[in-house]
């Protein structure tokens, strides 16, 4: 039997939500910057993930988020939508706004403020998978919400068909890599989809076996992740060193802001913001209160990170 190809793959760029200075979705911006994340040849959006400062928009902002990114997409590529809350029946809320707005895949991660241990989050994924239609994506990210998700919960969870494939933003290489040998051993033919979103070490990870990459650096230079997945696909790994090698120095944006002053979330978003800015791709760079856009001397740093990438 041919093992069946994953239900997600590729470069899955998790979309940053472009903001006017009054902190309003800019819509035409999110319009254009979709429309270059297409161009460039992406296999997917990620919408209203972690990039898309998902936990500091209102309902109604995720809803026209998703509403445009859909729209925007128009069927070309998968659109899966982040279903960020800290419970199991807050996210169905949102599983259910963002079925009717069109996604074809949620995103959730393990349940967070609430103290819960093993048995509450693989009793939050089952309750979660019993009750949408749509395929469900574990979001591993224990920074954000201080649970890493383990390799025996992903594989039991993959057998059973409750997850269709993972988002790993553990920063845990060694877990990622036992968690594809798993699949691989107890879960063949259920076509989970294994994304990486370390972007640093994206060909190492497809090289292990991932299925692609959720990079957020995607926002600023799509078609170096493209041309990156298709160099690993193609078994051309000088060529896909040579690439993330690229890449790894362009994300070195992330440094520009000063870390006196700013800290994960800023240096992150608010880079990519700045650099999408400047590539005339987004009208500005506002984020979310309380996080602070990035100044002068800040920009002039991602600047030169740009030149350097041979973006501007």
């Amino acid at each position: 039997m041919t093992t069946p190809a994953p239900r997600i793959a590729g470069v899955v760029p998790p979309v940053v939500t472009p903001l006017t200075e009054e902190g309003t979705v800019d819509v035409r911006s999110l319009e254009r910057l979709v429309e270059r994340l297409l161009a460039a040849g992406v296999d997917g959006i990620f919408a209203l993930g972690s990039s898309g400062e998902t936990v500091f928009l209102t309902d109604n902002q995720r809803d026209q988020v998703l509403e445009t990114v859909v729209k925007t997409v128009g069927g070309a590529v998968p659109v899966i939508a982040g279903c960020i809350e800290p419970t199991t029946r807050r996210v169905l809320d949102r599983a259910e706004a963002s079925a009717r707005l069109g996604a074809d895949g949620l995103v959730a991660t393990a349940p967070f403020y609430a103290i819960v241990g093993p048995h509450e989050i693989e009793r939050h994924f089952r309750s979660l998978a019993s009750s949408v239609e749509l395929p469900l994506f574990a979001y591993d990210i224990p920074v954000c919400v201080h649970t890493k998700l383990s390799t025996d919960l992903l594989t039991r969870l993959a057998a059973d068909g409750v997850v269709a494939g993972v988002k790993d933003s553990s920063g845990d290489d060694v877990a990622f890599r036992q968690l594809v040998l798993r699949i691989a051993e107890q879960a063949p033919d259920t076509g989970f989809s294994l994304l990486t979103g370390h972007e640093v070490v994206v060909d190492a990870m497809m090289l292990a076996g991932a299925s692609g990459s959720v990079p957020g650096l995607g926002n600023v230079d799509p078609a170096g992740y493209v041309r990156l997945h298709r160099a690993c696909v193609g078994g051309d790994w000088d060529t896909a060193r040579r690439e993330q090698d690229r890449l790894t120095r362009l994300f070195r944006i992330v440094d520009a802001a000063d870390p006196a002053t700013t800290a994960g979330a800023t240096r992150g978003v608010g880079a990519f913001k700045t650099a999408l800015a400047l590539l005339g791709v987004i009208d500005g760079n506002a984020v979310s209160l309380p996080l602070r856009p990035l100044d002068a001397d800040e920009t002039a740093r991602v600047r030169t990170q740009l030149e350097l990438a041979g973006l501007l």
